[in-house]
């Protein structure tokens, strides 16, 4: 009688579940960079969106009102709110100026706060 070679059903079945356990941990670490890709994207397009709206504020030939202001726009390929709070300071001709960017998710209404920036300007 010859002796057969081959894996036992026990062997099998152990050889899938560890497979099936790198499959999931690996499916998992995915999901994470995949989500921290997301993150990273979305705070580096909005600070710029903050940057620009501050570097428009300080081209201004005049010192900005106390004033809130907000408004959409589309940069990249996402739709974005910045709000633009203008607040005043002890010094009559400076002001602080807070910029809040808040990116549109699919079916929502309202935006998720993605980034804020703050800045002074003053009046020559």
């Amino acid at each position: 009688m010859r002796k057969q070679k081959g894996f036992t059903l026990i062997e099998v079945l152990i050889a899938l579940l560890v497979f099936g356990l790198i499959a999931t941990a690996a499916a998992e670490v995915g999901s994470q960079y995949i989500s921290s890709y997301e993150r990273v994207r979305d705070k580096t397009l909005a600070s710029w969106l903050a940057d620009n709206r501050i570097n428009e504020i300080r081209l201004q030939e005049n010192l900005p009102g106390i004033s809130e202001t907000s408004s959409d726009t589309d940069f990249g390929p996402y739709r974005w709110r910045v709000t633009t709070e203008v607040l005043a300071t002890s010094e009559a001709k400076m002001r602080r100026v807070e910029v809040t960017v808040a990116r549109y998710r699919e079916n929502s209404v309202e935006p998720a706060q993605v980034h804020t920036l703050s800045a002074f300007v003053g009046a020559e």
